[in-house]
């Protein structure tokens, strides 16, 4: 049947179903109620076949994408297919259901065709607050998953008849500003329920037999790529490992190390040898190792072959039980999501910088940079700001690295200052390049950035969760690592002190907040850089 498939039709398939995903990202950032989503981004939209194989992604965040193949197959195994109808939309944030961690909440529609299940859409958002025991539900001291907040198994808080009003009312009675949730939660649901009625059009338009059929030959034309640009490469096995700060209660880094085995076609990623599971909430799932296999993958090996889950069919990852990258359940997590799933990629990078120099890029802000403040205003609702910072960009062998920017498994935007000061009791007095953060080299690393903020309200709580702050952006062949992140309280004034990348504390009115970001690491021999980069360099301030 599929053989019979016009490529023109295949096309335009698939096509529209980008469109759907796109279309949904659209919908959250226009109708969400939490600058986090409506400002920066912080979602995600995929759509998978009705066995809940991954066919199309939005141009979102591939912390999340990676993520997303796995989780309809986890949840179809709680609820079963047959349960579900036409116009329900199921919540869910449990990291062992095909997920991250807690305040990435995804909401999942089945969407049928004359009365056959034959698609699910899948509406990713980052609540601002979960529950748990801070504002944002970023927990550095956490050493249980409990004090990260709400764990929704899967819920059905829309059917076909609207709101489930008790089931809404139990979820969002868990949680901090609970009527901005209830818009961001009505914006998912927004969201799916256009999907839904674009798959109707699309299955109406060209039958249900035929869109099925280019599921299939899309699974399989992505999956050819991959292998194609797999055989292009040498056999052979290479290693690579990078750390983790600490984990916010031990101060210990924490190993994450991979072997990369290439044979024919196929690719093994074995993380044997990652330490332990945490204390603190680095953990992650075995879903977010995935991710980080897919990132790396696309992004250095096939970066033409369109991501669904035919692509990562070559691939296999191996994650022993029991590490940081598949803890036990009860596991704090809130931190492996962004924090723990960059140094896979990093571990990866390094491990195929051998076999692919000429693609690799050198380190850069592989963390969220996370700053969060939490304030109880004067009516007595609460105003969480959470805020990621990027910073310098790696060299690669064949420029320099972009500065003040955002890299590999992150995709997020800042808030603008004008809604930090409008929607929170904050001020920022300073935003500016970083002189001298980037790593040198024949290519040197991009700048980060400074931010500060000025605290204009009293009982304020700031969180941090950040990483390269101890473990500095690496140089990769000669190449120098670079300026690490660093964070102030009050700089330059008798009650000036450092705060560290992974803690909770209170804080002032007036007080000062001063985030210095990581720049990027270098790429080859700093003696090669030529003299008339040199000049520019220090002219452009690319030099303290």
């Amino acid at each position: 049947m599929s053989a019979a498939l016009s490529p023109v039709t295949i096309e335009v398939v698939r096509n529209g179903l980008y469109a759907i995903a796109e279309e949904m990202s659209v919908i959250v950032m226009r109708s969400a109620r939490s600058p986090l989503l409506k400002e920066a981004g912080d979602l995600s939209s995929a759509l998978t076949d009705a066995q809940g194989r991954l066919i199309a992604q939005g141009r979102d965040i591939p912390i999340h994408m990676g993520v997303m193949g796995f989780t309809v197959k986890e949840f179809l195994k709680r609820v079963p297919a047959e349960t579900l109808r036409d116009g329900d939309v199921w919540f869910l944030n449990l990291p062992e259901v095909g997920g991250n961690h807690l305040p990435d909440v995804k909401a999942v529609r089945p969407d049928f065709f004359e009365g056959r299940l034959v698609a699910y859409a899948i509406k990713l958002a980052h609540w601002a607050d979960i529950g748990g025991a801070l504002p944002a539900s970023n927990v550095p001291w956490a050493t249980e998953c409990y004090q990260e907040g709400l764990r929704i198994a899967p819920i059905r808080l829309f059917s076909k008849d609207g709101p489930e009003r008790h089931a809404l009312d139990f979820v969002l009675s868990n949680l901090r500003g609970r009527d901005e949730r209830e818009g961001d939660i009505f914006a998912q649901f927004a969201a799916n329920d256009v999907a839904g009625r674009r798959l109707h059009e699309l299955f109406a338009h060209y039958g249900a037999q035929t869109v099925a059929a280019c599921f299939e030959r899309l699974h399989d034309e992505s999956e050819e790529q991959m292998r194609a640009a797999l055989r292009a490469l040498p056999d052979g096995a290479w290693e690579g490992e990078d750390f983790l700060d600490d984990d916010g209660v031990e101060d210990r880094r924490i190993r994450v190390k991979v072997r990369v085995e290439k044979r024919g076609d196929e690719a093994t990623f074995d993380f044997t040898g990652t330490d332990a599971q945490a204390l603190g909430p680095v953990n992650t799932t075995y879903y977010i190792a995935c991710s980080g296999v897919y990132y790396a993958m696309k992004a250095l090996v096939a970066p033409e072959a369109p991501p669904n889950e035919g692509c990562y069919r070559p691939l296999r990852v191996v994650v022993p039980p029991g590490t940081v990258l598949s803890a036990d359940p009860d596991r704090p997590v809130v931190g492996g999501n962004h924090e723990t799933s960059q140094r896979v990629v990093d571990a990866i990078i390094k491990a195929l910088a051998q076999v692919i120099p000429d693609r690799v890029q050198a380190g850069g802000p592989t963390t969220a940079g996370l700053l969060i403040l939490g304030a109880r205003m004067a009516d007595g609702r609460w105003a969480v700001y959470y805020e990621v910072h990027g910073g310098g960009e790696g060299a690669t062998v064949g420029k320099d690295g972009a500065s003040a920017i955002r890299v590999h498994m992150s995709n997020v935007m800042n808030t603008p200052v004008e809604v930090v000061e409008s929607e929170y009791p904050l001020m920022v007095e300073e935003l500016a390049l970083r002189p001298g953060s980037g790593g040198d080299g024949r290519h040197r690393g991009g700048l980060g950035f400074r931010r500060a903020y000025r605290v204009l309200g009293p009982d304020v709580t700031l969180t941090t969760m950040i990483e390269r702050r101890i473990v500095p952006p690496y140089g990769l062949f000669g190449g120098k690592d670079a300026a690490p992140f660093r964070i102030t309280l009050n700089p330059g004034t008798p009650r000036e002190r450092d705060i560290r990348g992974k803690e909770t504390m209170k804080l002032a009115q007036g007080d000062l907040v001063l985030i210095e970001t990581c720049g990027g690491g270098g790429y080859g021999d700093p003696s090669e850089r030529p003299a008339a980069l040199r000049k520019a360099d220090r002219r452009e301030g690319y030099v303290a």
